[in-house]
């Protein structure tokens, strides 16, 4: 008889059982972490480090690797027979040496991102799903007043079935406009989750129309920690920070970071330097490097800063930008002499700084009217950061602009969380940008998600109506930095006869650098321009160890409602001609 034949599903599960309350609650209870609680193993200070276990399970590393080796050689999970386990399910109980190397090799960052598996509002309104662990899943909802209130509360109930192995385990987070939870499942049965009461007849209403979304982190419980320790080194100023991010953009971007021959600095002759050139920043490590590396990733660009130069009528040259921090905690929109920004960067800027030197086309710089130029730098001055209209630049259409597995339904359950965790940050992040699409005014996160389904739309619509320059916030206009050097040259005349119907606030960086507004003949770029680089860019990098490449780099003219339905799916990055 063979294996197939004898481990029948109820012996499956007999098993499971009593894996779960002997080998693995006695070997895992003695690392320094729980097995169950996800959290609590985020918080543990010897995560990295897992010391030997217990004398009763001295034995099990050694063995763990053989049969995690033979493990990886089992037949495709397609075949009818069940594997007594995953290697992967298994791996803490391998020494770290061992294990995070292997969960490295099966990692993706992707993995943190929870996938939306769908809705549910009622017992007719079931949905069916295939889950990391359970193959075979499906979830309904009940609703019930058990509580005695006057809306009630309700139960989720989720069915899993035919585990891939015994092992294994599934992570669901749960989602209303008002609520955030999550659970696990580590046996094939029906679950249940309760909601003694429904936080008004608002949560009410909308359960009832649009129901609890559900979302299942694909990748297990395992494989996400190992993501999380993949995504957060991005914010490190180490040299494991910056290798980390580079890491991620080659691996999800397809982008190439090849070294230039030193000096990294170049000697810049200021007196080069003129009224609207672009200054193009890419930063790779710490906090503002890890902002950069989602944001390149999500839009397609190679840079994530920008800033502009101008010389006041005494011939100082100048650096405007959006994002220079104040000294305190924000970051506003300031101008600073040369000099000092520039001194800033070189010794100064901990998040290692690339920066490229993008000298305006001599008949825009004949074109650009610098009183103008200043009157709007001047009028922006000392205004916050442009928070509330950042991810729109970015959110073009419906669906082509969310890498996999990120849709406007995780969207809106992580500003629900958001919500929860910084209420005012998420004010100014989306809540003001959002009611001004609606044409409503001081609703809270919840009450926009209710009111977009009353007009019949739906959130991922809402999220792509382009932003329009001329909107006011709580704080007055809202620029990004890229939206600000563009509002810059609109001003100035840059756009001429099409600024009225161009909305700069839709512009990502790479939007930004592959206008054709930019110098195309080498012959006339500064003698500095490329130090000792044998590669000859078409513009020049004045700082950085790496390369800056920009594709696309001034190849496209402006056009009526330019670059505001534009898909920016990795790693193609695909862009239909006048989107």
């Amino acid at each position: 008889m063979n294996q197939s034949q004898w481990l029948t599903e109820e012996s499956n599960e007999k098993l499971r059982n009593r894996f779960s309350q002997s080998f693995v609650t006695h070997c895992v209870l003695h690392l320094p972490i729980s097995f169950t609680p996800f959290f609590k193993l985020l918080s543990s200070p010897n995560f990295l480090n897992i010391p030997s276990m217990a004398s009763s399970c001295s034995s099990i590393p050694r063995t763990f690797l053989l049969v995690s080796i033979v493990g990886f050689l089992l037949p495709s999970q397609s075949l009818a027979l069940k594997s007594l386990f995953d290697p992967r399910d298994v791996l803490p109980l391998l020494p770290s040496q061992v294990s995070w190397p292997i969960l490295n090799y099966l990692n993706n960052a992707a993995d943190l991102l929870p996938a939306f598996v769908g809705s549910v509002s009622s017992p007719e309104n079931s949905i069916q799903w295939q889950g990391s662990c359970f193959y075979n899943n499906s979830a309904w909802l009940e609703f019930h007043n058990k509580s005695g209130s006057e809306y009630g509360g309700g139960t989720l109930h989720i069915k899993a079935n035919d585990a891939h192995s015994w092992t294994c385990m599934d992570f669901y987070i749960f989602a209303t406009p008002y609520r955030v939870t999550w659970d696990y499942y580590f046996l094939a049965r029906e679950h249940t989750l309760e909601i003694a009461e429904w936080e008004g007849k608002e949560e009410f209403e909308y359960v009832k129309k649009a129901g609890v979304s559900i979302f299942l982190l694909q990748a297990g419980v395992l494989k996400t920690f190992q993501a999380l320790f993949d995504v957060l080194p991005l914010f490190s100023t180490t040299d494991y920070g910056e290798k980390s991010n580079i890491k991620f953009l080659e691996n999800h971007m397809g982008a190439t970071f090849k070294e230039r021959p030193r000096p990294w600095t170049t000697s810049v002759n200021v007196d080069d330097i003129q009224s609207g050139d672009f200054l193009a920043l890419s930063k790779i490590r710490g906090p503002w490097g890890a902002f950069e590396t989602l944001q390149k990733w999500v839009t397609g660009s190679y840079a994530g800063h920008s800033a502009v130069c101008l010389r006041d009528p005494e011939g100082k040259l100048w650096v405007a930008e959006s994002g220079r921090g104040n000294g305190v905690e924000d970051d506003i929109i300031d101008v600073l002499p040369w000099d000092k920004w520039w001194d800033y960067e070189l010794n100064n800027d901990s998040s290692n700084p690339h920066i490229a030197f993008l000298p305006l086309h001599p008949d825009l710089r004949a074109k650009l009217n610098e009183t103008a130029a200043w009157e709007y730098v001047r009028s922006m001055v000392g205004k916050p950061y442009g928070y509330h209209n950042l991810i729109f630049s970015w959110i073009d259409t419906t669906h082509g602009n969310y890498p996999p597995p990120l849709d406007p339904h995780l969207v809106a359950s992580a500003m629900t969380i958001w919500k929860q965790v910084r209420p005012t940050l998420a004010a100014n992040l989306w809540n003001e940008a959002l009611n001004i699409r609606l044409g409503t005014k001081d609703l809270d996160l919840p009450e926009i998600l209710v009111e977009v389904e009353k007009q019949g739309s739906s959130f991922g619509e809402l999220l792509a109506i382009p932003e329009q320059d001329d909107w006011i916030y709580a704080d007055g206009k809202s620029a990004s930095c890229v939206a600000f050097v563009l509002e810059m040259y609109k001003a100035a005349g840059l756009f001429g006869p099409l600024a009225n119907s161009i909305q700069v606030t839709e512009f990502t960086l790479k939007d930004a650098y592959t206008l054709n507004f930019y110098e195309n003949n080498s012959s006339r770029l500064p003698k500095w321009c490329h130090g000792g680089d044998h590669v000859k860019l078409p513009y020049c990098q004045i700082l950085g160890k790496y390369r800056m490449d920009l594709p696309g780099y001034n190849s496209i003219d402006p056009y009526h409602n330019m670059n505001e339905r534009c898909p920016s799916l990795p790693t193609e990055y695909y862009r239909p001609n006048n989107c």
